[in-house]
């Protein structure tokens, strides 16, 4: 805050959000600290580029008022977002119960002996915060998706956790299908395999007996014990399947 004898000014310097192609403006506020009428008058160095609302005014005792000053639009911008525009705000005392209609400009002549109270203040720019930049999908190794939503149909973080979660599950019966089926397949061959080797041995036996009758005419010690293997390999091969 400027502090003069007459006029207390908030801000010390005018602050315009830089946009290209778009009027801008702020305010001062002018609060008088005396008894007195005070008159004042905005000037600036630059004309054609700013609006001062009102540019002359009164401000009663004790009390305030704004100041609204607009930049018209720019086409440029300035190199290294600096400003060289200034304006002057000269106060001086009015006579009691005057109003804007009476402010000349002779009031604020200092050669004309009148005690004109002056404060300089600059123009800044402040630029605008730059919007996040987007971060495409996939780009950073380890990181979460984004949760967003496009046009296009991407999806946000709870639908892609749900969709992969689906795809697991989806594919995890299939997994399991495909083992069952495997193990199914495997022990058929092994009981078709059981069941060759059996009308085999069975070929083989009804051929031993048929050779042990014509021999000696009963069963032989042999054949019993052919018999009994027999009997051991199918009941192992038929407890597996």
């Amino acid at each position: 805050m400027s502090t003069g004898e007459l006029l207390s000014i908030e801000p010390q310097e005018l602050q315009f959000p830089f946009e290209l192609r778009k009027q801008i403006s702020c305010s001062l506020n002018l609060s008088n600290k005396t008894d007195n009428y005070v008159a004042f008058k905005v000037k600036t160095t630059n004309p054609k580029k700013y609006c001062v609302r009102p540019n002359t005014g009164v401000v009663l005792p004790r009390s305030t008022c704004n100041v609204i000053v607009t930049m018209q639009a720019q086409k440029e911008v300035p190199a290294d977002m600096q400003c060289k525009d200034k304006f002057l705000l000269q106060t001086v005392v009015a006579s009691p119960g005057a109003t804007p209609k009476d402010i000349t400009p002779e009031m604020f002549n200092k050669e004309s002996g009148h005690p004109v109270e002056e404060c300089k203040l600059r123009v800044v720019y402040v630029a605008l915060p730059r919007p996040p930049s987007p971060v495409r999908e996939g780009s950073e190794e380890g990181s979460s998706p984004r949760a967003s939503v496009s046009d296009n149909g991407s999806l946000n973080a709870a639908e892609f956790t749900a969709v992969s979660r689906a795809h697991v599950e989806q594919h995890e019966p299939q997994d399991n299908s495909s083992d069952a089926r495997s193990l199914i397949s495997k022990l058929t061959e092994e009981k078709n395999s059981a069941v060759n080797l059996n009308n085999k041995l069975q070929q083989e036996l009804d051929l031993l007996r048929r050779e042990a009758n014509r021999s000696h005419g009963g069963i032989p010690f042999m054949y019993v014990i052919l018999v009994g293997l027999v009997g051991i390999v199918l009941g192992y091969l038929l407890k597996r399947t």
